[in-house]
Order: C-alpha cells, then sequence, then structure tokens
C-alpha cells in the first residue's frame, strides 16, 4: 500500500500539472502531453535499467546477503551519472525534433521549451530512483511513500505558481511547469541520500564502503537491466509514435486524447505501484529459492490491481463529464466545447483498457522480478511495432482522419500484452532464472 500511495502521489502531480496546464491555454495542454511522453521515452531507456536496481536488492534480501545491497545499489548510481549527462544533451536535438511531429507552430514551440527543461532533470529524476530501490527492494516502504508525498506537497503548489504567477513567483506557463517537475525529481533523490548514506546503514549494507565499481557485478546488472530498459523505451515509443499520429489529426483531437490518457493515469500509475511490490516479493522469493511462493505473491497482487482498476472504470464510465471539466481553459469555452464530446468516446476506451492492462502490468512485474527481462523486451518490441507504429504509420498514410482507428489499435496493443505475459508466466520458465551469484 504504500507504494501504491508512492504512485498515487505521482499521478496526483501529473494530474494536477495538466489540469493546471489546460486552465492555463489549450495550446499548453496540447504541448504538455507529447513532449512530456517525449522526453520520458528517452528517459524510459535509462529509467528501466536503474529501477532494476530493486530487482537486485530484493533477491539479496531473500538470499540473507544483506552486505551485498550496498554493492548493488552503488552499480545503479555508477550507471545513472552518465545517462543523466546522456539525457541533459538532448537539449540539443529537440527542434529537429519536434518538427518531425507536425503539430501546428505555436504547439510545437512550447513542446520544444518542455521537453529541454524535463530532460535536463533526468539524472536527478534517475537518482531518486536508483536511491529509492535501497528501501523498496528490501521490502521497506513507508520511508518510499513519505518522501514522495514531501515531493508531492511541494510540487503541486509551486506548479500552480510558478504556471499562472501567485504570489513572488513570475507567470511561466509550460516553462513553470516544466521547472516544477525537475524541482520533483530532485528533491527525492536528496532525501534519499540523506537518510541511505550514513554509518548505521553502512554497518549492516555496507552503503559507504562499498562504493567501488564492481566491473562482475555490473556486469550481470547490464545482463538483466538492459533488456529491462529496452523493454521500457520500445513500449513508451509506440506510446509516442500514437500521441504525434492523433496530433496529426487535428487540435481539437489531440487535446481530447491528451486528456484522456491524463485521466488515465488515474488508474495507471498506482498499478505501477503493485506492479514494483510483485517485483520485490517475487525478487525476494526467488532469492530464497522459492518459487511457489512467488507464484503465490503474483496472483494475490493481480486480485488487488483487477479489483481497482474494475473500480476505476467504473468512475470513468460513468462521470466522464465531470473528469472532463476539471481540464477546462480559462477563455477558450468554444474550443474546449469541442473537446468535450470526443473526451466521453475516449474515456469509454480507457474504461475498456483498464482491466487488460492490470493483467499486462502484474504479469510484466512478476517476470521482471524473476528475471525474464529478455521475454519482455521481445514481446514489448513486436507488440509496440506489430500493434501500433505500423498500424498507425498505414493510417496515417491513407489518409485516415479518424482518432478511432489509433485507440482501437492502442487496446489491441495492451490486450496482446495481456495474453502473452500471463501465458508465460503460467508456463513457468521464469522459475529457472538467477539473477543474483550463486550462494
Amino acid at each position: 500500500m504504500p507504494l501504491v500511495v508512492s504512485m498515487m502521489s505521482s499521478t496526483v502531480m501529473t494530474f494536477t500539472d495538466r489540469i493546471f496546464l489546460g486552465n492555463y491555454s489549450l495550446e499548453a495542454l496540447g504541448a504538455s502531453l507529447p513532449a512530456s511522453i517525449a522526453a520520458f521515452l528517452f528517459l524510459s531507456f535509462f529509467f528501466g535499467v536503474a529501477e532494476y536496481t530493486g530487482v537486485f536488492v530484493s533477491q539479496y534480501t531473500g538470499a540473507c546477503r544483506h552486505e551485498r545491497v550496498g554493492a548493488a545499489l552503488w552499480q545503479g548510481i555508477w550507471f545513472c551519472i552518465p545517462a543523466g549527462l546522456i539525457l541533459a544533451s538532448l537539449w540539443f536535438i529537440a527542434e529537429p525534433l519536434f518538427a518531425l511531429g507536425g503539430h501546428p507552430p505555436e504547439v510545437r514551440e512550447l513542446e520544444v521549451v518542455y521537453f529541454r527543461i524535463l530532460t535536463l532533470g533526468g539524472g536527478p529524476f534517475l537518482l531518486g530512483i536508483t536511491l529509492s530501490c535501497f528501501y523498496s527492494g528490501r521490502g521497506i516502504t513507508k520511508p518510499v511513500m513519505l518522501v514522495n508525498l514531501a515531493a508531492a506537497g511541494i510540487n503541486i503548489p509551486l506548479d500552480y505558481c510558478l504556471i499562472n504567477g501567485v504570489w513572488i513567483f513570475p507567470e511561466l506557463g509550460i516553462v513553470g511547469a516544466g521547472l516544477a517537475t525537475v524541482f520533483g525529481y530532485t528533491l527525492p533523490a536528496v532525501c534519499f541520500a540523506l537518510l541511505i548514506f550514513n554509518k548505521h546503514n553502512d554497518a549492516s549494507f555496507r552503503v559507504l564502503s562499498a562504493v567501488r565499481f564492481e566491473p562482475e557485478l555490473f556486469k550481470r546488472f547490464m545482463k538483466y537491466g538492459l533488456p529491462g530498459g529496452v523493454q521500457f523505451f520500445l513500449e513508451i515509443f509506440g506510446i509516442t509514435f500514437f500521441v504525434f499520429i492523433v496530433g496529426r489529426i487535428g487540435e481539437v483531437e489531440l487535446a481530447a486524447s491528451n486528456i484522456a490518457i491524463s485521466i488515465d493515469t488515474l488508474a495507471f500509475l498506482p498499478t505501477l505501484g503493485l506492479n514494483i511490490a510483485v517485483s520485490i516479493m517475487v525478487g525476494q522469493a526467488m532469492g530464497n529459492r522459492n518459487p511457489d511462493g512467488a507464484f503465490y505473491a503474483t496472483k494475490s497482487v493481480l486480485h488487488i490491481a483487477l479489483t481497482y482498476m474494475f473500480f476505476m472504470a467504473m468512475i470513468f464510465f460513468v462521470f466522464p463529464v465531470p473528469l472532463l471539466e476539471l481540464f477546462r481553459t480559462r477563455g477558450e469555452v468554444a474550443a474546449f466545447n469541442d473537446v468535450v464530446p470526443l473526451g466521453i468516446v475516449l474515456l469509454r476506451y480507457v474504461a475498456a483498457f483498464t482491466l487488460v492492462d492490470a493483467v499486462a502490468i502484474v504479469y510484466v512485474g512478476a517476470l521482471k522480478g524473476a528475471g525474464d527481462t529478455r521475454f519482455i523486451m521481445t514481446v514489448m518490441g513486436s507488440a509496440s511495432f506489430g500493434c501500433l507504429v505500423i498500424p498507425l504509420s498505414l493510417l496515417s498514410y491513407f489518409g485516415s482522419t479518424s482518432v478511432h482507428g489509433p485507440w482501437i489499435c492502442l487496446v489491441l496493443y495492451v490486450t496482446v500484452l495481456a495474453v502473452v505475459f500471463r501465458a508465460r508466466f503460467n508456463k513457468g520458465v521464469w522459475r529457472s532464472h538467477r539473477v543474483i551469484e550463486d550462494y
């Protein structure tokens, strides 16, 4: 539950950010999702690798080799340093990248600015994720929850003030949203560093004395983490491609899709907390060489995820208009009135695939915790191109102007993932994987 609350705090930050931007201007709202998804597209590869630190921590914990936790944590930190520098260098490709999107010039200009700010904050974000694994990988999730709640508690009012120019802050619009987000990325990294690196933790986990780079351990980290990074990149690439194709249909279609996806984060991001939870539980069970315990944990988490997603699907289906009205733009009543009817339809799509998405999210977490990352990478890549990139390219090539085709492709994509990963888990190939070295 602390992990779910942690992800809910991230959800609230993302959701309120979109609401504030939607209230500020329709162009800012239209630019926010393509830019943030594009930034996360590049971040996703490094994120997928860095978060695998948690699997190593959980398996060492399950194996009662606590003295190796610090070494695993530091391999993740060493990975974050060059990753942050690479992300910051993306500043220089922003303009040609968004020129490919074909969005209106006023939207494209805002996309470039927002993308540049978010990528500069990529390094602190990765460091915060890696350091949080010290706690989450050991099943101690309350510190992760408290740090994320603190970040949300500061980020949300700062976001509002910087966007709209409240109190002592200037009115910066989408620039203010980006700066507030980067601050929200940096605060957890600072807090976790202060909590972790002390003599008490060093005595048990060697968080200070295991600072050196260990080639063999780093090699194992890359062996299992890199496929996770590629998998996550391919998944976000497919979603990014979806957003850009929808943006080419029209401004109303882009805004309605942005709102629908933003509302979906209310269901999706908290379920990622369950994804992390099942990875930890499976990782600890596999470290203890107890695959039956991993199987039981996965089924238990799946029941919780399905219950939550069913509740959210009912809200999306029954109350679409109140959710959409949260994004109504100041001074652009007529334009937003065109968005609402389409938004209602798109929320029906969101309600349809939330339950299927729960199945995919939980089984991905379980397979990742067991070390079956190469299979996840292969399936994600195949589904991303087969269900999203290729069909959407064909729809664009033949001049389709309907938003329903892209959304049907998105539903198909999630369904394929759920079916394949469930079959893989039930087959039991993951039971023979060994992530950490033999002991």
